[in-house]
């Protein structure tokens, strides 16, 4: 029975060392968790507001989270399964205190070594409660740790899902106004080109008679013989004759258009390739083209044009009609284009 007794009381003390082992890693691990969780709630402080590359880390970390929190969930039941074994090991202690209490009680002849051995059991049976208590300690943080865990996650994820929905109603009504912005762009050059072609109805009457004025594409041409000197920008007389009845369509047409198409006249001023002779007042064919376009420019506003409706352009003669080196060729290039555009 004295052996029994020995060997009970071996296995009783062992417990301890593995014991503070268990308890030794899971503090770590707590520790290393909650600076996850930390550097985790940083990071989505910082990138709440990112697209997808921030959702895509913040769900990583929530993995990353979660897979630690199974880890010590697993840590945690194998500290309860030992916390059951040391519940158990202490009703085995109590019960053989309460027999070796009953053999005092009894009077058998062994009652000082009893009274000892009971001295010593009731000793241990105190160190395994307090042990035990402070696991049961342990293990009631654990799980308040845990539950705050799981309610941080649930707010993260609460707020992916804000965040991602915010997302796609921004996309949607980017995409909605994009549409809109398409349907009011075309829907205003549908208008500008009914007025321009009204524009150009109404040049054609009124400058009917005069065959070097013609329409290409979507503009209006005039030969620069009909409005210049040879090598000159001053308009003629009978160019601005010409051009006072084309201030006339435009003022006539300005009534017309509503005011919020944001409407111009472009004046483009093209020449032929032959370069200027060096005693000339232009040192090239572009100042010549520039200042061309905005004679006529000038002459409008004089009719009473607004000066905000009205571009000036030069070309020189990198803008021909007619690339062939002929005299019909060049008479064709040097020319002065209106073009009715949006601004």
């Amino acid at each position: 029975m004295a052996l029994a007794r020995n060997r009970r009381g071996d296995r009783h003390i062992d417990y301890w060392p593995g014991f503070v082992d268990v308890l030794s890693t899971l503090l770590l691990a707590i520790m290393f968790l909650l600076s996850v969780f930390m550097l985790a709630q940083f990071l989505l402080s910082q990138e709440i507001s990112g697209r997808d590359e921030v959702l895509g880390r913040l769900n990583t970390q929530i993995n990353e989270l979660t897979q630690l929190l199974a880890l010590e969930q697993s840590n945690s039941q194998d500290l309860e399964d030992m916390l059951s074994n040391l519940r158990s090991s202490l009703a085995e202690s109590e019960g053989e205190r309460s027999r070796l209490e009953q053999l005092l009680s009894a009077g058998s002849g062994a009652g000082a070594a009893a009274e000892a051995r009971a001295g010593q059991l009731s000793g241990e049976l105190d160190s395994e409660r307090q042990i035990s208590q402070r696991a049961l300690s342990q293990v009631e943080l654990l799980n308040r740790q845990i539950a705050a865990l799981r309610n941080q996650i649930g707010a993260l994820e609460s707020a992916l899902e804000v965040s991602e929905s915010r997302d796609r109603e921004s996309n949607a009504k980017i995409a909605d106004l994009g549409r809109r912005l398409n349907v009011a762009l075309a829907q205003r050059v549908q208008e500008l080109n009914r007025y321009r072609s009204d524009f150009f109805g109404r040049l054609r009457e009124i400058l009917s008679d005069r065959e070097n004025i013609r329409i290409v594409g979507d503009r209006f041409v005039f030969q620069s013989e009909v409005l210049f000197p040879l090598g000159s920008e001053q308009i003629n007389e009978a160019g601005r004759s010409e051009m006072a009845k084309l201030a006339g369509a435009i003022l006539e047409l300005q009534r017309e258009i509503p005011p919020e198409i944001n409407w111009v006249l472009r004046v483009d001023g093209h020449t032929d390739n032959i370069p200027l002779s060096g005693s000339g007042r232009y040192r090239d064919n572009w100042e010549l083209s520039s200042a061309r376009a905005t004679s006529v420019v000038k002459f409008l506003i004089e009719q009473g044009v607004p000066p905000q409706r009205l571009v000036a352009a030069g070309f020189g003669e990198y803008q021909p009609l007619d690339p062939e080196d002929t005299p019909e060729a060049r008479n064709r290039n040097r020319r002065i284009e209106l073009k009715l555009t949006e601004r």
